[in-house]
């Protein structure tokens, strides 16, 4: 049972940084969004808030690519398009409220420990779809630019959707990202 109390807890952090940043993740928040007792808090965080906040975002981190990872050996531009749903579905869930958790710790954080967190599940993500598109046929080289620019981009198309409370700016970055694998694809079919 107190798992289960830790568990909501670190699921309720991570759906309200998605939504509202680390500022409005405080515990008080978390404990009405999950229910969870008040006396819970420090037995099960006893570093505080830090804690709860760096579980949240390896919970996210972790849980990003589980839908990708079901797709390991597909071409490059099957990678990119599911890795683009993923999020579309993610952003359209939230009625273009929500955002990317890993991106709003970075730029609310005042912990430079947050923010290093943050670093280390984008340099995870940056590495793993890097893999991925170079086992989908891309060259390493590539594999690697692509991967930080797939995922830059669809942060920056998260912003800019929520800002404009429409998912257009989303859908036009998807085809451009769409438009250059198929391109590094076709450039790496041709050597």
């Amino acid at each position: 049972m107190s798992g289960d109390v830790r568990a909501r807890m670190i699921e309720g952090a991570a759906e309200l940084l998605a939504r509202h940043g680390v500022q409005a993740t405080s515990f008080g928040e978390v404990l009405k969004a999950t229910g969870a007792p008040r006396g819970s808090i420090y037995h099960h965080f006893p570093r505080g808030k830090t804690q709860l906040i760096e579980e949240a975002l390896d919970l996210l981190g972790a849980r990003a690519f589980d839908p990708i990872e079901e797709h390991a050996g597909a071409t490059a531009e099957e990678i990119t398009r599911e890795y683009l749903a993923m999020w579309r579905s993610f952003v359209g869930g939230f009625t273009v409220q929500g955002g990317c958790a890993i991106l709003a710790v970075t730029v609310t954080a005042d912990s430079a420990q947050l923010v290093d967190h943050a670093a280390a599940v984008f340099r995870t993500w940056r590495t793993r779809l890097a893999a991925l598109l170079e086992e989908g046929g891309l060259d390493h080289e590539d594999a690697v630019g692509f991967s930080a620019t797939l995922i830059a981009a669809i942060e920056g198309a998260v912003v800019f959707a929520r800002a404009e409370r429409s998912m257009d700016p989303f859908d036009l970055i998807s085809r451009q990202m769409l438009d250059q694998v198929g391109r590094l694809s076709r450039d790496r079919r041709t050597i």
